[in-house]
């Protein structure tokens, strides 16, 4: 008789075991796939609040297209301003808040606060700082309408641009950029083409000239060279100088022409937040010194009257309907002046100057102090000026220049002067200079060391109301920062 062992509950057993297993995957893919749910909705939900936060920049870029000087998005009141955003049929997805911050006073910088959320989860927000600014010819080092030469030797740290060609033989730390793509280089010497490039440098090994390409000159452009870019229009200057007029005689410091027996006024700017105004009498003869090369005036006080100590204006703008005589050293304060007669006159030679013959200094280097020096013709150093001269401040000529004049010949005393050092910008109608050399090449007139520095703090804070490049706001900065 055969025995037959039976084996009860075995499968019964099995069918546990592997359940229980089956029951703890499922239980922790379950458990896996709603947190990879839940992040993937936190994540949607975060990007939803960060897209919330960026539309809050987008809108207010636009508010400030259309209103240029509306800070409180158009309610009149203080914020935040709280907005929905919806999406293509209307339903409402997010929101964002915004904080807006005016510029101060002479400023054209605005910051943009925007913080975000979803309408799935307002509890997630994320926030973007932006500073949006109208940009002024001030955010360039050098800045011009005419062909430029800056040679062997020349070291520039911040932006250059000219409408006209730039011929570069020395150092650029930043970008140089040329309104033309091809243009007539006419320093007459071996690198004198009439098809240079726009910006070109005819140090060893010379570029060549249009259409064989250009080769990378990193050795010269540090941070390359543009061409062909949109110009500046200097006329257009006119309307910004008619305003600072405005400006002063409202609420600044304004001054008609001198008059009668007068040539124009002296500033001279003190450290206790006042200057003295003085009326120029004469110029001081230009005697021995040959100044063929341009006005028959030494443009240096002979003599003068004063006509009383006068407090900085709360708003920094000083307008003057002269020629203008500038120096002195200012601390803690942010000053444009002004020398220009308007309505602008057709004729040429009664377009106003600012001369510098003396010092003009800054006490603090660290943006709180600034000099915008705004001239109708030119800004101009005079025969009888410092032979060691320092400039601060930021230098703009609409018509003419910023140079010197040309002074030279047997027993000129001031034909030859040692250091000049600008620290700031120039901006120049006509091609800057304070030196002049003869057909040979040679050393002239002028001086002999010229030592020019960029002022960084201009490219955020220019001086106040300074001349502006453009009507509409461009972003300086962007970046997400935590609530």
């Amino acid at each position: 008789m055969t025995n037959i062992k039976k084996n009860n509950g075995i499968i019964i057993e099995q069918v546990l075991v592997f359940g229980s297993v089956a029951m703890i995957v499922i239980s922790a893919l379950a458990s896996f796939a709603a947190t990879t749910v839940r992040a993937s909705r936190e994540t949607f939900n975060r990007e939803q609040a960060f897209q919330s936060a960026e539309a809050g920049i987008d809108y207010y870029r636009w508010h400030l297209a259309h209103a240029s000087t509306d800070f409180q998005d158009g309610t009149g009141t203080a914020g935040p301003y709280v907005h929905s955003l919806k999406d293509k049929d209307g339903n409402t997805v997010g929101q964002f808040s915004l904080t807006i911050t005016p510029p101060t006073q002479g400023y054209t910088l605005v910051k943009i606060k925007s913080s975000g959320s979803s309408s799935l989860d307002p509890t997630q927000t994320r926030t973007i700082l932006t500073q949006v600014a109208k940009p002024s010819i001030a955010e360039h080092s050098f800045a011009g309408n005419s062909a430029m030469r800056f040679g062997t030797g020349t070291e520039v740290f911040g932006s250059i641009f000219s409408n006209g060609g730039i011929r570069f033989d020395g150092i650029a730390h930043n970008l140089v950029s040329s309104g033309v793509a091809t243009y007539t280089d006419t320093d007459g010497d071996a690198c004198t083409t009439s098809d240079s490039y726009g910006v070109h440098t005819c140090l060893s090994p010379a570029d060549p000239t249009s259409p064989t390409a250009l080769p990378n000159r990193p050795d010269v452009f540090n941070s390359g060279r543009q061409m062909s870019q949109p110009t500046i229009d200097f006329s257009g200057f006119t309307a910004d100088i008619g305003s600072l007029k405005t400006i002063a005689q409202a609420t600044g410091f304004y001054r008609d022409a001198a008059g009668t027996g007068f040539v124009g006024y002296h500033i001279v700017l003190k450290t206790n937040d006042t200057f003295d105004l003085y009326k120029i009498n004469s110029w001081a003869s230009v005697g021995n010194c040959d100044n063929s090369g341009s006005e028959d005036l030494s443009w240096s006080i002979g003599t003068q009257t004063l006509q009383g100590n006068y407090a900085f204006p709360i708003n920094g703008i000083i307008f003057i309907q002269d020629h203008l005589v500038v120096d002195g050293q200012i601390n803690g304060v942010r000053l444009t002046i002004t020398a220009a007669l308007l309505p602008e006159p057709s004729d040429t030679t009664k377009f106003k100057n600012i001369i510098i013959n003396n010092d003009l200094s800054y006490t603090n280097y660290d943006g709180t102090d600034s000099i915008g020096l705004v001239a109708q013709g030119g800004v101009m150093v005079g025969m009888i000026s410092d032979d060691n001269l320092k400039i601060d401040g930021a230098l703009m000529a609409q018509h003419n220049k910023v140079g010197r004049f040309f002074y030279s010949g047997s027993g000129c005393t001031y034909g030859h002067r040692s250091i000049i050092s600008l620290y700031g910008m120039i901006a120049s109608y006509s091609r800057y200079g304070f030196a002049f050399v003869d057909s040979h090449g040679n050393f002239s007139s002028g001086y002999v060391t010229r030592n020019i520095n960029y002022d960084a703090n201009l490219l955020y804070a220019p001086p106040p109301e300074f001349p502006l490049t453009s009507d509409q706001y461009q972003i300086l900065s962007w970046q997400e920062v935590k609530n």
